[in-house]
């Protein structure tokens, strides 16, 4: 591990370790659940120190982690693949499209990467209990890395969440509170319980290690890719953490000098779910006041992290756009059956935004490499799907019964 101070991304204060744990003492004071998250902090490393030390021939990415290895929770979380998806791709006009596939981490999504962090410095602080708000795949990831370090999960989420979430939560020993409203509601819910009773709080980017979590995708896909900065990863976008942390990624590996130029960040949203789109497009924020979607894991009415992820956009001279349900649902399929990569609505929702791009006056040229974010397993949320096909009914075990 590197040494590191947290950095207030509104003031620039900075403040060493034990000082802080979730937001700025001095910005936070400015946050009342129900607008973004101020005073976030993000973790800013020695980076002349990662320079000398860090090798591409053998990376050690504990100098690019906040948290002592001896505090990680026994579970595999990270190291997904990076594919080429030649065929898709080149019905794009991409040729260099990769999919990276988080969906194939221990609970089925990209969530495992912040869960797995914060887990492991609550190990450090000796917390006994972690708490978070989670429309499904986050309280999931928090659920299974609880599990394996032998601490206790309390997991608020919106009653709606979709019942394979719900059920791998309980099965992991999660204590689950359903709260009835959005989950916005079940995050200021949360963040009244920690206050009130303790425990370490995971919110998205309320803990700062949420980001910290998260970027470890940006540094593989660095890696995968052969130590080559992409030219553009698209994201589907909720609270903007992910966003967010891919973008923190490749920062870190430019503050050390390792690359010299950020790859574009696109942002997808779905229509209803839209408040960062909005952002970008505009600069200045609102609610999206009724985010309705399929794509449930990007469904929020006030985007913790919209501050951190419209910076994120362009800074990195990004963009943002909106999807429908229907296209997220053809894309789901698209995806599907040109690489065989099955991923929830949410993660389908990069790939419909990577459609519709190309499609457009903004679409990505031939010779761009393109990495797509597939964010959790389709397997999270089969309802969806079954809106769109239908499961064959079975016939007689005799040939004539075939109609094929």
């Amino acid at each position: 591990m590197t040494p590191f101070t947290y950095r207030c991304t509104d003031c620039g204060r900075e403040y060493a370790r034990e000082q802080v744990r979730y937001l700025c003492p001095e910005c936070g004071k400015r946050y009342r659940p129900g607008i973004p998250l101020v005073g976030v902090l993000e973790v800013v490393f020695d980076y002349e120190a990662i320079c000398s030390t860090f090798k591409c021939e053998k990376p050690d990415w504990n100098l690019f982690c906040a948290v002592e290895p001896e505090f990680f929770p026994p579970m595999a979380v990270g190291n997904t693949p990076l594919v080429k998806v030649q065929r898709l791709g080149e019905g794009l006009g991409l040729p260099q499209l990769w999919v990276k596939n988080d969906g194939l981490n221990p609970s089925g999504s990209l969530k495992d990467r912040a869960s797995f962090l914060v887990v492991a410095e609550a190990k450090r602080l000796g917390e006994k209990r972690v708490v978070t708000a989670s429309t499904g795949n986050a309280a999931s990831a928090l659920a299974v890395v609880c599990a394996s370090a032998g601490l206790e999960a309390l997991i608020f989420v919106p009653e709606k969440a979709p019942k394979g979430k719900l059920v791998q939560m309980v099965v992991a020993g999660a204590t689950v509170v359903p709260v009835q409203g959005t989950y916005d509601d079940a995050f200021r819910l949360s963040l009244e319980f920690t206050a009130q009773r303790g425990g370490l709080n995971r919110n998205t980017a309320y803990h700062p290690l949420t980001l910290e979590g998260k970027k470890t995708v940006g540094l593989e896909i660095w890696a995968q890719l052969g130590f080559q900065v992409p030219d553009a990863v698209i994201v589907s976008v909720g609270d903007g953490v992910i966003l967010g942390g891919v973008h923190k990624a490749f920062v870190d590996l430019q503050r050390a000098g390792f690359i010299d130029r950020l790859p574009r960040l696109i942002g997808v949203q779905a229509e209803h779910s839209d408040a960062i789109h909005r952002y970008v497009q505009t600069g200045r924020y609102s609610d999206a006041p009724t985010p309705a979607t399929r794509a449930d894991s990007i469904s929020v009415v006030c985007p913790s992290n919209a501050h951190g992820a419209r910076k994120a956009v362009l800074d990195s001279h990004g963009l943002t756009l909106t999807v429908t349900d229907d296209e997220i649902l053809d894309a789901q399929g698209s995806l599907a059956r040109s690489t065989g990569i099955f991923t929830e609505p949410a993660g389908a929702a990069a790939m419909a935004g990577l459609l519709k791009l190309q499609k457009g006056p903004d679409r990505l040229p031939a010779n761009a490499r393109v990495v797509l974010l597939a964010t959790g397993h389709g397997l999270k949320d089969i309802e969806s799907p079954l809106t769109r096909i239908a499961i064959p009914a079975a016939v007689e075990p005799r040939m004539e019964a075939l109609n094929l």
